[in-house]
């Protein structure tokens, strides 16, 4: 049974603290063997978003992220895939 959920809701938060959040559960959610993970970071004004995809794109283990498509949230949803394991 996996101890990492598959999502991690990100709104509300302050960039800062989002970004120590996502840092820390991309490497948890890597080391459980998840394969694709859902970052909720809300639709707002786009700060969260952008500050979440320019973390994924330095991320080391991120093979691939986009925004979620209808019925996945929408683009208040990035979808991360990792490398292989």
């Amino acid at each position: 049974m996996r101890s990492v959920d598959r999502e991690l809701i990100l709104r509300r938060l302050t960039v800062d603290d989002a970004m120590c959040r996502l840092d820390q559960y991309l490497s948890d959610a890597f080391t459980d063997g998840l394969e694709c993970v859902h970052i909720v970071h809300g639709k707002g004004t786009g700060i969260l978003r952008r500050a979440v995809h320019d973390s994924l794109a330095r991320h080391p283990l991120v093979k691939s992220y986009r925004l979620g498509g209808y019925g996945e949230g929408d683009y208040g949803v990035t979808i991360v895939e990792f490398m292989d394991h």
